[in-house]
């Protein structure tokens, strides 16, 4: 497939699951159109940023490495290898030989250089259509410290994602997960944050209780987990920048779980177990008054807020097998979404506010699925003897989850699958890993 310049974007539709590509204007720039999925991936050259002072080499190196490791991992793109370059880019300011670039059917052409001056480090970067020979957008710089150089080519990748694409991208962005080690009967776990990619692991609390479940806030400044560390499930928020905890007021008797933010970051709803029921409640993170949000005589819980604070989906088996259902977000009237077979547990809303993802059991397989929030378009993504506990990508396209693999030497590890079900993928991380929930982007 190729985008040339024609008198009007064309969308060519791939009779597959779902996936367009637009053909870009002479007056506008080279185009993906994301409906669903890519069958073929967009062919970019990446020539190695260049040095602009003598010891910037290795991080121009690292930093082309990490922006061509971010857009191949989408799945919508293929980086043409360097040994098929008919030209090289001597300089930034060099002009380009379009005509080279096209010959090798590159599409897209990614031209960068670094500077170091002391710890502080300069990245600059332009984007061109190969076939249209114009630049996609103003060529942009970023500047930090060299401990930073990470972010600073998540940040690259973000804005080539963001301009062919036509979305926002995910890559600068943040995961906390359980961290998992040791046999499946005696495994010990402790919460870590890592970049998206697996990259950068950091542990926020140790391995003398269990944590389960930890969440973001909006702002991605504060996690929200469940740790046992009092022998009841208890629920407590944690400082990212400075690993400062407290835990959220409950009463006595009661066991509360399962705790996730509203989209204002003020308000947090959970599950609260006591006398044998467990119902949804709210509260203000910062203590106040509590509302109870469900009473049934049922299990009600993983509660998770559509983009808009309106409406929460949950889990609830009120209808005698565990099943997913809508409600206003005071509570109220809830409506069952989840008709398929099997069972239907962990809803998640997306950030675009169109899908709700979920995991779902059915004839002894599981599996992560997606559905509108109206219950229609039901569509699995995965299946695996456990797979489990899905979290969203800050542009709504990818969705990181749990996968366990079977027997006593069992393990689980975090993998992440695009909308489509084609782009499966495991996530690197130093030891087991559950539990993940995906930050918004950096600011």
């Amino acid at each position: 497939m190729r985008f040339q310049a024609v008198s009007q974007i064309i969308a060519v539709m791939i009779a597959v699951v779902f996936a367009g590509i637009a053909q870009a204007q002479s007056s506008g720039p080279l185009r993906i159109e994301i409906t669903e999925g890519v069958i073929e991936p967009l062919p970019f050259a990446l020539p190695v940023f260049q040095a602009e002072t003598a010891d910037a080499g290795t991080y121009a190196a690292q930093i082309s490495q990490v922006i061509s490791a971010d857009l191949t991992g989408t799945g919508l793109f293929r980086e043409i290898a360097a040994s098929a370059f008919i030209s090289n880019v001597s300089s930034f300011a060099a002009p380009v030989q379009f005509a080279d670039w096209k010959a090798i059917n590159a599409q897209a052409l990614i031209t960068g250089a670094v500077s170091l001056q002391g710890e502080q480090l300069n990245v600059k970067f332009r984007l061109y259509d190969v076939f249209s020979g114009a630049e996609m957008g103003s060529g942009l710089q970023f500047s930090g410290t060299t401990q930073g150089w990470r972010r600073m080519a998540h940040k690259v990748a973000d804005a080539v994602y963001s301009r062919i694409t036509g979305e926002g991208g995910y890559f600068d962005s943040r995961v906390v997960y359980v961290s998992e080690t040791g046999a499946k009967n005696a495994r010990q776990k402790r919460l870590a944050i890592m970049d998206y990619d697996g990259a950068g692991v950091q542990y926020l609390t140790d391995s003398s209780s269990i944590v389960l479940a930890p969440r973001f806030s909006p702002d991605g400044q504060q996690v929200l987990y469940t740790s046992y560390e009092t022998g009841f499930p208890r629920i407590y928020v944690l400082n990212v920048g400075s690993v400062q905890r407290r835990v959220l007021e409950s009463q006595e008797g009661t066991m509360s779980f399962a705790p996730r933010f509203a989209p204002n970051g003020q308000t947090i709803i959970y599950s609260l177990s006591q006398g044998g029921n467990t119902d949804i409640y709210a509260m203000n993170v910062n203590g106040g008054s509590v509302s109870r949000l469900t009473s049934a005589p049922s299990i009600e819980t993983a509660p998770s807020f559509s983009p808009d604070g309106t409406q929460i989906v949950f889990e609830s088996d009120r209808s005698g097998s565990q099943q997913l259902y809508v409600m206003p977000a005071n509570g109220g009237e809830a409506r069952r979404i989840s008709f398929g077979p099997g069972r239907y547990g962990t809803p998640v809303w997306s950030p675009r506010g169109d899908l709700v993802a979920f995991t779902k059991q059915n004839a002894g397989r599981f599996h992560i699925g997606v559905m509108r929030f109206d219950g229609s378009e039901e569509r699995l993504l995965t299946a695996s003897f456990l797979d489990e506990g899905p979290t969203w990508a800050p542009n709504g396209r990818v969705i990181m989850f749990t996968r366990e693999t079977q027997g006593e030497q069992g393990r689980s590890t975090l993998y992440s699958v695009d909308i489509t079900g084609r782009n499966l993928r495991p996530v690197r991380t130093p030891e087991g890993g559950s539990d993940p929930s995906w930050s918004p982007l950096q600011p």
